[in-house]
């Protein structure tokens, strides 16, 4: 077994057990492995281990990357888009985990349905307040974006991306994993509509973010290793 064979085997059986110890079904936790600086070939060597979600976070490296992989891949873009770069983000992508404005939700659609593609969207929320991380803030902001989404034939709104802040206390981490998921479980509420994921959790708090109802798992380093 390859390294990153063996490194995304610890992985999954972490998730499971992570799963398991909230009481959950380790098959309701996806992976997604994260591939940014890393090589097309490692990403290959992950994909023939089993691994088919893979995310990056900026488009330049993400378009480079998908016409010289298997097409069987499914890609997720989990950085910051920049709306001059959306039709570009729109080709390449199957999800986008960072629509943080109305306006950005309208320019994905456009250019989805200029297309005929239908893109998977996350809205990314900044639960933790922090001054260094995009993502909308207020409730009103956030449902403000989620009805601008829902109006567009071609996007499709699945559910809510966070961050938690490096090297905050476990309690802390916690408190913005479950943030998002009361956040979540609002919208549907008010709107109406299932919002199935919840995107949040990486290498070093997963776990806490399993524990809060977490369904994707953004892990790259303890798969790939460190970057440089």
């Amino acid at each position: 077994m390859s390294r990153i064979a063996d490194q995304l085997a610890q992985v999954r059986e972490q998730i499971a057990e992570a799963a398991r110890k909230a009481g959950r079904n380790p098959a309701d936790v996806k992976l997604l492995a994260v591939s940014k600086t890393f090589p097309a070939a490692d990403i290959l060597e992950a994909f023939q281990a089993g691994q088919f979600r893979f995310g990056e976070n900026r488009v330049q490296e993400l378009a480079a990357k998908v016409p010289v992989l298997p097409k069987e891949l499914e890609w997720h873009l989990i950085g910051h888009l920049q709306s001059n770069k959306t039709a570009r983000a729109v080709e390449s992508a199957n999800w986008i985990h960072s629509v943080d404005s109305p306006h950005l939700a309208s320019k994905i659609g456009a250019a989805a349905k200029n297309l005929s593609k239908t893109v998977h969207v996350l809205l990314e929320v900044n639960i933790s307040g922090e001054e260094s991380k995009f993502g909308l803030r207020s409730y009103e902001d956030v449902r403000q974006t989620a009805e601008a989404v829902l109006a567009e034939s071609s996007l499709r709104l699945c559910g809510l991306m966070t961050m938690a802040e490096l090297n905050a206390g476990d309690s802390r981490i916690r408190n913005t994993f479950a943030g998002l998921r009361t956040l979540k479980e609002r919208l549907e509420t008010e709107l109406r509509v299932p919002l199935p994921e919840l995107s949040m959790g990486m290498s070093s708090d997963f776990e806490e973010a399993i524990a809060e109802g977490a369904t994707l798992v953004r892990i790259g380093t303890a798969i790939f290793g460190g970057r440089v």
